[in-house]
């Protein structure tokens, strides 16, 4: 048996994705190590994928969050 979110979880669910791809797409901090940031970015992408296979999604626009998982595999 699956749980289907609310709308409200859904429309949670799709803004933390793409708060994750906010931060794949933006500059590395003077202060992480390459090392953490690649490791951070691929935690990020690692959520999208998993996330992006949902089966609850509506009609949200996933072009940015594709991109974002495809650019960074």
């Amino acid at each position: 048996m699956t749980d289907t979110p609310t709308t409200e979880e859904i429309a949670k669910n799709y803004a933390a994705m793409l708060d994750s791809v906010d931060f794949i797409n933006s500059n590395k901090p003077s202060l992480i190590s390459d090392e953490d940031w690649n490791r951070m970015k691929a935690a990020n992408v690692e959520h999208l994928q998993l996330m992006v296979a949902k089966d609850y999604w509506t009609d949200e626009d996933m072009t940015a969050v594709n991109k974002a998982i495809a650019d960074n595999k």
